[in-house]
């Protein structure tokens, strides 16, 4: 009886899947490049090129009998990989960069290599158990009850974002609401941009709470816009563990008073400052983030993960996944009764449910290296930014915005224009010194520096500021 194919032929390929000699060799040479990558010291800063300088660089690389492991390995190696900027470089001192350790990054290829669903308990349960871990002394940082609990997403972005969701959810089942109303979402003003951007995707109003002097959100000032507007159409309150622009921490202790006596939930950002958590000089400047419901920290920023991974943690995991938990006749085998023994499927509690166990390699990074180390790291970054928060002080040609509170400094240039700040960045990664992109605050173009690397030394940063 024929197939499908009606007695066609298909023309002989090798299959995908063996593991013969020339997977060895594609395995060996990729080990070979892993190795010989982690061993630069620093990694090759690197630029982006054009689409057109790239097109050309690289060829075609798509093609119907493919170009082998060999060739593609190589193009990566010598074009794709070069145009891109290295986030790990000492110098890469904008956005907020990353620094993964060695074993995070190796333990990266376990995961990629393991095939690991991490959706559901069923499927993952040792990879969600050793996530859990990690989570669970993120937990213990923030002071959250033994029950607390979530999952690693992608990032900030689509944590803020599930979070928002769960609270919208539980708002909606107060005693006597309608849950068709519009609903409304509290910020500061240096919210991060997620912030709005959950606020579009949840249909919801955005309402600011005017900032001090020092640009953080108080208990007092959301006290005052929450008796002036009232409640009723509040949904969550989102305060800023760590501000991106300046590494502004709110007044968590005060917001957190405020959303209790208004029966609001509280969410705190802290995609890159609440890994401030583990370091004892700055911890008491988060007091607070103990009455939140839920909160986000990225590993991937400050923690030392290698790219994605978001912890999203919410104090009682029920109400996140009656917002989020996925029905459908073939996922019933995948669901539990009860949480009551912390076991829950991390597809239920955020939005997702196909999901890579993203959170393995901050786990194995941690387990590897102790706490104890990641607190050490973390300081590094503290007195780097003080450190070189005072020279710049000291130094008539700039002049400081703001103190640090964690490891972001913002000055500026005096007597430079915003073309000459651009100029100045654009001048430092052409001689591929540094990346330092010029921010924008209040009109003011001005250079920042954030620091999260622990091999970023007072020297690098001195030399950057030479160039000024």
């Amino acid at each position: 009886m024929p197939g499908y194919l009606g007695g066609v032929s298909l023309p002989s390929v090798r299959p995908m899947h063996a593991f013969d000699d020339q997977t060895q060799h594609l395995a060996d040479a990729i080990l070979a490049y892993v190795t010989e990558r982690m061993r630069l010291d620093p990694v090759p800063l690197d630029r982006a090129r054009s689409a057109e300088v790239l097109a050309e660089q690289a060829g075609t690389t798509i093609t119907p009998g493919g170009i082998g492991g060999s060739r593609a390995l190589q193009l990566f190696d010598e074009v794709l990989s070069t145009a891109c900027l290295s986030v790990d470089h000492p110098r890469y001192l904008s956005f907020i960069p990353a620094a993964p350790t060695e074993a995070s990054m190796l333990f990266d290829l376990v995961v990629g290599a393991s095939s690991i669903y991490g959706g559901s308990w069923m499927e993952g349960a040792g990879a969600i158990h050793a996530e859990n871990d990690a989570l669970r002394w993120l937990a213990d940082l923030a002071g959250f009850p033994a029950g607390a609990g979530g999952t690693f997403v992608q990032g900030g972005t689509l944590g803020n974002l599930s979070a928002l969701v769960a609270a919208r959810e539980d708002a909606r089942r107060r005693p006597g609401i309608d849950p068709r109303q519009r609903w409304t979402l509290i910020c500061g003003e240096e919210a991060h941009s997620s912030v709005v951007q959950a606020a579009r995707v949840l249909d919801a109003d955005l309402r600011v709470v005017p900032a001090d002097d020092q640009g953080r959100m108080t208990g007092a000032a959301l006290a005052a816009v929450l008796a002036e507007h009232g409640t009723e159409d509040v949904c969550a309150v989102v305060a800023t563990g760590g501000t991106t622009q300046f590494g502004t921490i709110d007044d968590l202790a005060g917001v957190g008073e405020a959303c209790r006596s208004a029966g609001v939930w509280m969410h705190v950002d802290g995609a890159y400052g609440l890994a401030g958590l583990a370091a004892p000089s700055v911890r008491h400047h988060f007091d607070g983030i103990e009455l939140a419901d839920s909160f986000i920290v990225d590993p991937h920023k400050w923690l030392f993960a290698p790219f994605d991974a978001c912890a999203l943690i919410y104090r009682d995991p029920r109400k996140a996944r009656a917002a989020h938990e996925q029905r459908a006749g073939y996922l019933e085998v995948l669901e539990l009764d009860d949480l009551d023994d912390g076991v829950f499927n991390p597809s239920d509690v955020a939005i997702h449910l196909s999901r890579r166990a993203r959170g393995l390699p901050f786990w194995f990074s941690l387990a590897t290296h102790g706490t104890d180390a990641y607190a050490q790291a973390v300081e590094h970054g503290i007195a780097l930014a003080r450190q070189v928060a005072t020279e710049i002080e000291a130094d008539e040609r700039f002049e400081l915005l703001r103190d640090p509170e964690l490891s972001i400094v913002v000055f500026q240039r005096r007597g430079w224009s915003a073309q000459d700040h651009h100029a100045w960045s654009k001048r430092l990664l052409d001689d591929g010194l540094a990346f330092v992109m010029p921010t924008v605050h209040r009109g003011e173009t001005l250079a920042r520096l954030a620091i999260v690397n622990p091999r970023t030394s007072i020297e690098d940063l001195r030399q950057v500021l030479a160039t000024m």
